[in-house]
């Protein structure tokens, strides 16, 4: 007694209670300490109590408060009943739990299995805001009748849900029976089956659009994706364009977990029956009235070792996307259509790939399919290293600009066995010389049956890794030391004859354009049909200026790479030294960036491609971005993107693109960006061209988008 007298005033206001309250209070409190578990026990607080003779229940009023766990109740008063455990709450009720927050009229709520039922709810957990009549549930799920859902606070505008019953399963899901969705109160959309995670937006993809373009005419569309159970968002796109027609088709996107297994991707599709202006596709045949599109990627974890990865993209025409979503076609302008599985063993790969060709305008190498073992390098002894890939594949290629001209067809075989010993002095100098060979076979031989090749490579990689660290300070920039890390490589190879056998061989993987440096290892080569005998010294400098940073323990200041070949052996039309390749990358603080690629024939220093970029930004004020592409005698353009921001809802953006050798500007859009009450964003833009075939000269847009979390 005298423990429990101590502990009392801690709890409730002496000058209210009397001793025989004190009393039965004490007694009462002890019973529920020794019938529920500690970590359930209530505490309780008001500004006065009483006790109900006739119920036994404890009565506190005046900011009555009863918390347990992390869970707090308050209320105008709580009767509280210590038999069955049972504390019912009434005027201006408030349950607070971790980021959950419910207010009501009345509450009833049972300690022992923390179940509750509710009269006139509003729940609030972010991004969700939801009311209902009635509710009942427990810690793991509540369940609302007559319920009205809204992503972030309640607004006319906010995505909202009514349903007749919504199910609630407090930090992960949201789900519903026979729910209607749409804006505010105006909810138009019926779903027999809604199922979503708690902080995805009720509306998963919402993208509406209006705007004027000569070619087009006026257009307005909508796309727009719902929620059918969790992870999967399904819905569709339909635009309509005075000059050409209506557009439309489903599209979706889904993310789930099935057992072990983890899936997402996303799909879209679009036909129209064209009556424009079509004019011709990039083979310069007309364009057909009917054209459409469909794309899909997916991406699957079958287990930890087991995944498989894909994506179909089918054009009518090689125009239809460029039409109509122009955005996407300056993206991915080819068509790709593949899919392959992979297994990852403990240190190897073994991969089933195939490429299809289903659009007829672009040229395509088949692989029908590609079967691949890769042997990751691994250690036999004596220090030596071996490494080892295979692949079998069925090949096809269709050349798509003569009308008649057969396929090139090829069933291939394709091995590389490869040796390396690396030797060092200490950590700072490497030197692997490498011996390797190359087997492949082809069944369909050009002229013959079939053909065998087999070459041979040596050679050696070689590495200096030297360092030097400045105490260089400086407060304005952040800098706090400067460590300057020097890597000069230098790599040979020799594989002689590699051409032989061309004139038997598909050329299907054959040489692709290309600035870059290309691999120099011959189980690197992917135009293995179209091989060219190497006799190469690669020489190359990488400089990398660090410092420390108190986040991340450094980071890089400056990179500065430079690399050339020297070649031995040439094919018509090389030169013995290859262009000088030189990248670099200058980043002294987080709100500037400059990188450049630079190659120059080294004969007479005349700059082959000059590309460039530096953004400024000023944190959520502006940024602007200046860049370049410059190929010789092909392309020479400068573009500047920007933004700035105007107020807390308006921020203006810009784009200049100018093409110098053309001497006209390409694009020039200027537009605004409304962010309306964190919910939607509008774009407003008015764009200029000049010099395109199939794009008008002057465009206007206004564009909604559904803010994500």
């Amino acid at each position: 007694m005298p423990e429990l007298a101590r502990a009392a005033p801690a709890f409730f206001a002496p000058p209210t209670v009397t001793r025989r309250q004190l009393f039965l209070l004490s007694a009462t409190m002890a019973l529920m300490a020794t019938a529920l578990p500690a970590a359930i026990r209530p505490q309780m607080d008001a500004k006065t109590f009483d006790t109900d003779a006739k119920t036994g229940e404890i009565v506190f009023t005046g900011n009555a408060h009863l918390q347990w766990e992390n869970a707090l109740l308050l209320a105008d008063e709580i009767r509280y009943n210590p038999k069955t455990n049972i504390a019912v709450a009434r005027g201006h009720v408030s349950l607070t739990r971790g980021p959950r927050r419910m207010l009501a009229d009345q509450l009833v709520y049972k300690i022992e299995d923390q179940s509750f039922t509710v009269e006139n709810m509003r729940l609030g957990e972010f991004p969700l805001y939801m009311t209902g009549v009635h509710v009942s549930g427990d810690r793991s799920k509540i369940i609302v009748d007559d319920a009205r859902l809204f992503y972030t606070e309640p607004d006319s505008i906010a995505p909202s849900l009514k349903a007749e019953r919504v199910y609630y399963t407090p930090g992960q899901t949201v789900s519903a029976d026979k729910a209607r969705i749409g804006l505010g109160t105006t909810v138009p959309i019926s779903i027999p089956k809604f199922e979503q995670k708690l902080n995805e937006s009720l509306l998963g993809y919402t993208d509406a659009h209006f705007g004027y373009r000569a070619s087009l005419g006026a257009h307005v569309g909508l796309g727009l994706h719902v929620p059918v159970f969790d992870g999967v968002k399904l819905g569709g796109d339909i635009a309509y364009y005075t000059r050409r027609g209506l557009l439309a088709g489903p599209s979706g996107t889904y993310d789930l977990n099935i057992g072990t297994q983890e899936l997402f991707g996303s799909f879209r599709s679009g036909y129209i029956h064209d009556y424009g202006d079509r004019l011709q596709d990039a083979l310069a045949r007309p364009i057909q009235a009917d054209r459409g599109y469909i794309e899909w990627d997916h991406h699957q974890q079958i287990n930890e070792r087991i995944t498989l990865f894909g994506q179909l993209r089918y054009w009518s025409d090689s125009d239809v996307i460029r039409d109509f979503i122009p955005d996407e076609f300056s993206r991915v302008q080819t068509p790709d259509t593949f899919i392959e599985g992979e297994y990852a063993g403990n240190n190897y790969i073994v991969s089933l790939f195939s490429r299809f060709q289903p659009n007829d305008f672009v040229r395509v190498q088949e692989r029908l399919p590609e079967l691949r073992f890769d042997l990751m390098p691994t250690p036999i002894g004596l220090g030596i290293y071996e490494r080892f890939n295979a692949s079998a594949a069925v090949l096809r290629e269709e050349d798509i600009q003569v009308a008649g001209v057969p396929a090139l067809n090829s069933t291939r075989f394709d091995a590389f066995y490869g040796l390396s010993r690396p030797m060092g002095a200490g950590d700072y100098f490497t030197f692997t010389p490498v011996a390797g060979g190359r087997f492949t076979y082809y069944s369909h031989a050009v002229g013959r049956d079939d053909y065998t090749r087999v070459l041979g490579e040596v050679g050696f990689d070689a590495n200096l890794r030297t360092s030097a660290v400045y105490e260089y300070k400086n407060e304005r920039w952040k800098i706090d030391g400067i460590r300057h890390l020097l890597t000069p490589r230098v790599s040979y190879r020799y594989i002689p004859a590699a051409d032989k056998g061309s004139a038997y061989i598909p050329d299907i993987d054959r040489t692709i354009f290309s600035t870059y440096l290309q691999p120099l290892e011959l189980g690197d080569q992917r135009n293995i049909d179209e091989l060219h005998a190497i006799n190469t010294l690669r020489i190359g400098v990488d400089n990398l200026f660090q410092t420390r940073d108190k986040k991340y323990g450094s980071r890089d200041l400056l990179m500065l790479n430079v690399a050339a070949d020297v070649q031995f052996e040439r094919e018509i039309g090389q030169d013995k030294v290859s262009d000088l390749h030189t990248e670099f990358a200058f980043m002294p603080a987080d709100w500037v960036r400059f990188e450049a690629y630079n190659s120059v024939d080294p004969k007479d220093f005349g700059v082959q491609e000059f590309n460039t970029g530096i953004r400024i930004l000023d944190s959520n004020a502006w940024s602007v971005r200046f860049s370049n592409r410059y190929l010789a005698q092909q392309i020479q353009e400068y573009v500047v993107d920007g933004r700035y921001r105007i107020t807390e809802a308006y921020e203006a953006f810009a784009r200049l693109d100018y093409d110098a050798r053309e001497t006209r500007f390409i694009e020039r859009t200027v537009g605004l960006r409304q962010n309306l009450r964190n919910l939607w964003s509008i774009d407003y833009a008015v764009s200029f061209y000049s010099g395109r075939r199939r794009e008008s000269s002057f465009g206007f847009a206004l564009r909604v988008n559904l803010i994500g979390l």
